[in-house]
């Protein structure tokens, strides 16, 4: 059987560089703070709102077109917004822009992501964060040579984001290019060995090449890193079904729905496991479930029972 992944992603807003920039008005970085804690706690309508007021003060109308520091930018970086004539005075302003982009993404306002992190760049081109955010809103929205194209850059700015790498090796992995994923996931655990979302996608990676028990290992210490890592759990519950060990493995997909109940592959694949137990009944309401989450699953999903049933009947 093909056990599919759920996708990650590694969007980080950022905080530390806010010291740095002395010129920003401190009304601007008080907004920006509070878009920090509101976007960590999940208040996206008002990080929203907190990161357009940073941006706004850290902006001004009708700017002279240069300036001997070079900070002024003199292109309609808001015109989703109506900014025309907006011009930027504050480097800062990227940084607003960028975190924007992610509350934007996080709103499924792919567009406005975009543009976001588009604005980031014509502000601070080098910034790796941004290209980072537009490549994850652009492989959202399926446009794979631009978001690898991103992540490229991103890694060439920065080869010491673990982020980056995290995410172009999901793409690749998208496109079955398993060989450079691996190299990918490899530098980001070399950066950062206690990145879980890096250790569950070796473990998918693995799990691609049949080798349930390293997969296994893998997915076991992304949960010990992260254990609200719901995915984790997932791919941990999918290994223990490969290994026969169907008890554990509804067990790991129990706490994945705890965590995420609208994870239509792990209905379908404790449906497949309470199946191969001779638990017809409730497989068949985990499967009835994974269909009304994505109707889409149904051909995947009677595939997949047939060849559970053989399975079972091998076995008995």
């Amino acid at each position: 059987m093909r056990y599919r992944r759920f996708a990650v992603t590694t969007l980080i807003f950022l905080v530390s560089s806010l010291a740095a920039q002395a010129q920003t008005p401190e009304a601007a970085r008080r907004y920006f703070q509070q878009g920090v804690k509101n976007l960590a706690e999940g208040n996206l309508d008002v990080a929203f709102e907190n990161y357009s007021r940073a941006i706004e003060i850290s902006s001004r109308l009708d700017a002279p077109k240069k300036r001997a520091s070079g900070l002024v930018i003199t292109n309609n970086l808001n015109s989703s917004e109506g900014g025309d004539g907006i011009s930027v005075i504050d480097p800062f302003t990227a940084i607003a822009y960028t975190n924007r982009g992610i509350v934007r993404n996080r709103q499924n306002d792919l567009d406005g992501a975009i543009a976001d992190f588009s604005a980031a760049l014509r502000i601070s081109p080098r910034l790796a964060e941004a290209y980072v955010g537009r490549g994850v809103t652009y492989k959202t929205k399926g446009e794979l040579d631009k978001a690898q194209a991103d992540f490229d850059r991103a890694i060439e700015i920065n080869n010491k984001s673990p982020e980056a790498h995290i995410d172009r090796a999901e793409l690749l992995m998208d496109r079955e290019d398993f060989d450079r994923a691996a190299k990918d996931i490899d530098a980001a655990l070399k950066i950062n060995p206690r990145m879980a979302e890096a250790h569950y996608l070796l473990g998918h990676l693995l799990l691609s090449r049949k080798d349930y028990a390293k997969a296994n290992a893998s997915f076991a210490r992304a949960i010990e890193l992260k254990p609200q890592l719901a995915p984790a759990h997932h791919g941990y519950g999918t290994t223990l079904m490969m290994l026969s060990n169907f008890d554990q493995a509804i067990a790991e997909f129990d706490r994945a729905l705890e965590l995420n109940p609208h994870m239509a592959l792990t209905y379908m694949n404790r449906g497949l496991a309470l199946l191969l137990k001779n638990d017809d009944a409730n497989a068949q309401k985990d499967f009835d479930e994974a269909l009304a989450l994505r109707p889409s699953l149904k051909a995947e999903l009677d595939q997949r029972i047939k060849l559970a049933k053989e399975l079972r009947a091998i076995k008995h």
